[in-house]
Parts: structure tokens; sequence; C-alpha cells
């Protein structure tokens, strides 16, 4: 992070910084990596934002990057990286027009059962 705002965002005053929230993602970190007054600087140009809790999005990327390399990379040699961003691009324009949505089929009702022991019990 301190060598992309030092480079590629040293003229950025601010940078959001988008973080799921695995526990060591926390402004925290950076003074653990960082000199105080170091880690100080690199904070302040920093916006931090945070995936939701209880959403998984990452799950939807790893989806959609599956069905990328599926449908789009796996059929076919690739000789040129204009190649392979003509070809993702196709892929992405076609596969956005089709606006297919995340059918989540895990719901509270389900976790209860399955995690039942994670869940407090009150007698």
């Amino acid at each position: 992070m301190a060598n992309l705002l030092g480079t590629r965002y040293a003229k950025s005053q601010k940078v959001i910084l988008v973080w799921d929230n695995l526990n060591t993602h926390t402004p925290g970190a950076f003074y653990e990596a960082f000199p105080p007054e170091d880690a100080r600087e690199l904070v302040k140009r920093i916006e931090f934002r945070y995936t939701p809790k209880h959403g998984s999005w990452l799950n939807v990327a790893e989806n959609e990057l599956g069905c990328m390399t599926s449908q789009c990379l796996k059929s076919e040699r690739i000789g040129s990286v204009k190649e392979l961003a003509r070809n993702t691009a196709a892929w992405a324009t076609q596969r956005n027009s089709g606006q297919k949505a995340v059918r989540w089929h895990f719901n509270i009702g389900k976790a209860r059962v399955k995690l039942q022991t994670l869940y407090p019990k009150f007698e």
C-alpha cells in the first residue's frame, strides 16, 4: 500500500481502499508494518471502506471469474494481451447485458439448523 501511495497515487490527496472484514484489515495494521510517523501519513490519505459483513461479495466475484474462465478463456489459445483484453471485454459486455442475479440458497433458517452448535442456547 505504501508503494502504491508513493508511486501510482502519489498525487492523490485521498485514496478509497475497499477491504473485506478480515481481522487484520484495520488502520492499526499500518502501525504494525511501518514506523508511527509513516503509518500516520499513509492512514491520513486513505478512506477505508469495508465490504458488508454478512454479504458474500467474494463468492459473487469468484463465480464471475469462474464463468469468464470457462466461457471465454478455456476454449482457445490467446496469443496476446490485446487479444485477451478484446475477448474479455466482449464477454463482459454480453454477460452484463444478461443481468444475471445471484440467488442465495443459504438463508437464516438454514443457517440456524446447520450451524446450531454456534448459536447461543437460552434456557
